[in-house]
């Protein structure tokens, strides 16, 4: 029988896998001096700190696997990195000092670009606005678009399921992959990036790996799906009367003008004053007072140039209807800017005010007006000091949840009731039918969420995948899971 192993001597066993791995990548990939660690060891925000053994940046595939293969030998943890521009603690080592950081900023070639296909192959650390700007320059448009597209890489994004701006009409990462190229934990590779819109040929592993966080294998490269450029893009800014009326004016827009609606945000008040506050040049382009606001995209393929002209006559439509007060449309390339620059002067805002709780979460459509009434009653009556600052994506269900506060009082009652108010906010979520995490992940830190969210079947299904595809436990453990194996 064998004995269970010293703690002491897994380290050892783990510091011995160092030289081997410095020996087989180059001291180009390989870092372990205490900057470089601390640097990778903590997440953009610095709410999560961990300590790596040290920092593998491998430049090729071939290098992938050959460290995934050392520390399946000898034992050592990975936790695969992009941008760490994460929110969930996914690509943050643990304190231990035992586990390495793999990251993929160096492989970031794009392999090939087909615009005849509609699809583009690149590898995993490209960053996101650099896929972008590469489907542009073919006349294509790769639609994923993020606050942190400068920073994040495609492989997290992959990793995630990322969403953005632009889910109601392109879906999110998942609908975005045609093909994957991936290692698996004990070092073999998986390589199907032949870019089919029809491959009926058993299952469908890609999926495995898209939203998985890295625990069940390394994305290096990834076939993605591309569409036209849109030929006129039109931006409109309207306050609803009420929340009720903000679903009512997407369902309207939705009717009129179908999938061409590519974007639907919505933010309260409360939370474009706090932009307005905090973050220079912003300024409120409507006059008239409401409690929530919206910002609608329409892009298209028309060669009229009377976009335009049909989105204010949707907004004259509902304003008739009682649905709006007030509504603006951009005239300019600079205006629609200016409108996109204060939704996400929302999210700067509440980093410069102060601390925030976030919850990242869905509720059926239908459902948000009642949800955001229902948990902002709940969450004032338990913490009245507390700012309740919700905005996010209307147009598929995604709220952003925060509360945040901007001065010492606010602080202190934030402090006091931050995890009572969580609580809240979840169950809200699970009484509305949602999910407490609509595109962040699970990361470490919604891990105890998972129970109350998914079924007993699911759970033991998800664990059953992943103890058959990392029986070690080593690829970001105690990432999704609560066990290193799930």
């Amino acid at each position: 029988m064998r004995r269970p192993s010293h703690p002491l001597a897994d380290g050892d066993r783990k510091l011995k896998a160092l030289p081997a791995l410095r020996a087989a990548l180059g001291e180009k990939s390989f870092a372990s001096e205490a900057a470089d660690i601390a640097r990778r060891s903590a997440d953009w925000r610095g709410l999560h700190h961990g300590q790596a053994l040290a920092i593998l940046r491998p430049d090729s595939v071939e290098q992938v696997q050959t460290i995934v293969r050392l520390c399946a030998e000898h034992g050592v943890a990975i936790v695969p990195q992009g941008g760490n521009t994460g929110l969930v603690a996914g690509s943050v080592p643990d304190d231990s000092g035992q586990q390495i950081v793999l990251c993929l900023d160096r492989l970031n070639r794009i392999r090939s670009v087909d615009p005849m296909g509609f699809s583009l192959t690149v590898e995993a650390g490209c960053l996101l606005a650099e896929v972008q700007r590469v489907a542009q320059r073919h006349g294509r448009l790769f639609p994923l678009s993020l606050g942190a597209e400068g920073s994040c890489q495609i492989g997290g994004n992959i990793a995630t399921n990322a969403g953005g701006h632009a889910v109601m009409r392109y879906g999110s990462m998942r609908e975005l992959v045609l093909g994957l190229e991936v290692v698996l934990p004990d070092g073999s590779l998986i390589s199907a990036l032949r870019g089919l819109r029809k491959d009926n040929l058993g299952y469908d592993l890609k999926h495995l790996f898209v939203g998985a966080e890295g625990t069940l294998g390394v994305v290096t490269a990834a076939c993605l799906k591309l569409f036209p450029l849109p030929r006129e893009v039109v931006t409109a800014f309207a306050a609803p009367a009420n929340a009720e009326a903000a679903v009512r004016l997407l369902s309207l827009a939705k009717e009129e003008f179908g999938d061409q609606v590519t974007a639907f945000e919505f933010m309260s008040s409360e939370a474009i004053a706090l932009a307005e506050r905090f973050v220079p040049g912003i300024r409120m382009p409507l006059a008239s007072a409401a409690p929530w606001f919206v910002l609608m995209e329409v892009s298209s393929q028309r060669k009229d140039g009377c976009g335009a002209t049909l989105v204010e006559s949707l907004l004259g439509d509902a304003f008739e209807r009682g649905l709006i007060v007030d509504a603006t449309v951009a005239a300019s390339l600079e205006q629609s800017k200016a409108l996109w620059s204060l939704r996400e002067a929302v999210v700067e805002a509440q980093r410069l005010a102060g601390p925030s709780l976030k919850h990242d979460v869905s509720v059926p459509l239908s459902r948000v007006p009642a949800f955001l009434s229902e948990a902002t009653a709940h969450i004032r009556a338990r913490a009245p000091q507390v700012r309740v600052l919700p905005f996010g994506h209307l147009g598929d269900g995604n709220i952003h949840y925060n509360l945040c506060a901007t001065n010492d009082e606010e602080v202190a009652a934030l402090d006091l009731h931050g995890e009572s108010l969580s609580r809240i906010v979840y169950g809200m979520v699970a009484q509305f039918g949602g999910s407490p995490s609509a595109e962040h992940g699970v990361g470490r830190v919604r891990r105890e969420l998972l129970p109350q969210f998914r079924s007993p079947a699911e759970l033991a299904l998800m664990r059953r995948v992943k103890a058959a595809l990392d029986p070690q436990g080593l690829f970001n453990p105690r990432v999704i899971f609560d066990s290193v194996t799930g």
